[in-house]
């Protein structure tokens, strides 16, 4: 059994996606007020929002657990929609050894697409893949689509 693998998920969006982009890039801290049932808190702990190196604090529920994690971003593409992040503290890092998050917004003609890729690599065979992880990306993607086609 591998220890690496990927993982991803492309949900359709009616809403913008530039808007989309910009909520995970410079306003992270609205997703907890979003979808509080999913994100309860992120705060800034390192640097400014939208900007590479940042570090996030994240508090948030997976698999009917309260969970805490770190992120740090390590790239944002304006022009292609894409941010990368490499997970740095936190209650993943206990089962994975790596894990990186890659979020690319594609707004390109009528239909707007968010892609949510994980890159990991477990810290043994019996560590479970991310399904429920990119299963809470998709619902808050779903979340954020709802509240911002009510604005």
């Amino acid at each position: 059994m591998a220890l690496s693998g990927k993982r991803v998920a492309r949900i359709e969006i009616k809403s913008k996606g530039d808007v989309y982009h910009e909520l995970w890039n410079s306003n992270p801290h609205h997703i907890a007020n979003i979808s509080p049932n999913l994100v309860q808190n992120c705060k800034t702990h390192d640097g400014q929002n939208g900007t590479v190196g940042c570090v996030l604090h994240w508090d948030y529920f997976l698999d009917g657990k309260e969970q805490v994690g770190k992120t740090l971003i390590l790239e944002i593409d304006e022009e292609k929609k894409l941010t990368k992040w490499k997970i740095i503290e936190g209650d993943l890092l206990k089962l994975y050894k790596n894990f990186f998050i890659y979020l690319h917004v594609d707004t390109k003609g009528i239909k707007h697409v968010v892609t949510w890729t994980v890159e990991y690599e477990k810290l043994s065979a019996d560590v479970p893949d991310p399904d429920s992880l990119m299963e809470l990306y998709t619902n808050l993607t779903k979340d954020a689509e709802t509240h911002h086609l009510k604005d």
